[in-house]
């Protein structure tokens, strides 16, 4: 199997969720020449409250929009696992999926959702979380977790550092000041999902949203994580 070293891979849930969370940081990276990849786990079938919406048509919308807002970051690639929506579960085949898109992409730096957001939090964003710590840490290092990819060509690799968003914990802002307006243009990619959020408003909602996650900063603008540098 060929493997392809970049500098950051983004493991989300459903398509949106690396817009909602991370577009300005993601962007701001790209700008500075570092690599990017996404790997979109679910198919988001069930992300509407449209009650005549076909969920098959309603998937197939969603990772053009999902590409669609990836071309507007300059994000290299997307991987769509395609599993189903709401349906993430904490499981031996879901580890190893992981750990093989790990393996497959070598990242210094791994975004995903945090794991340990209390109460209301999506049941998909608490799974993957945990699981990308899992996989990153010991799995995706160690050459006997998993020793059939060894075979493959997939050796352990060792992330650097995690980045968590949707976080209650952050120890960590980024200044999007520079690249708030795309990403205010990747997340309006995503039509079918941002229909009346904000009041029709999403550039004020957006921007407000930006300022509380600088509160405590120096910067007007911000995007909010848990970072962890992994052990060596």
């Amino acid at each position: 199997m060929t493997t392809h070293s970049i500098d950051v891979l983004v493991i989300i849930a459903h398509p949106d969720d690396a817009e909602f969370g991370a577009a300005g940081t993601i962007g701001g990276w790209i700008e500075e020449g570092r690599s990017v990849g996404y790997v979109v786990c679910t198919n988001g079938d069930k992300g509407s409250g449209d009650r005549s919406v076909d969920p098959v048509e309603l998937a197939r919308i969603r990772q053009e929009e999902q590409r669609a807002a990836a071309r507007t970051l300059g994000v290299s690639f997307v991987d769509f696992l395609g599993l189903p929506d709401q349906q993430l579960e904490e499981t031996a085949e879901f580890r190893e999926l992981i750990v093989r898109q790990i393996r497959t992409y070598r990242p210094d730096i791994v975004v995903s959702t945090d794991p340990y957001r209390r109460y209301v939090w999506h049941r998909d964003h608490r799974i993957l979380g945990q699981v990308v710590v899992d996989a990153s840490f010991p799995y995706a290092r160690d050459h006997l977790a998993y020793p059939d990819m060894l075979a493959e060509g997939l050796e352990p690799h060792k992330v650097k550092e995690l980045y968590f968003f949707g976080t209650e914990d952050v120890n960590h802002q980024v200044d999007i000041a520079e690249t708030f307006d795309l990403k205010l243009a990747a997340l309006r990619c995503h039509v079918s999902q941002i229909e009346g959020i904000g009041g029709g408003n999403l550039e004020e909602w957006l921007r407000q949203r930006c300022r509380k996650h600088a509160q405590g900063s120096s910067f007007e603008l911000a995007e909010a994580f848990h970072t962890v540098v992994m052990p060596g």
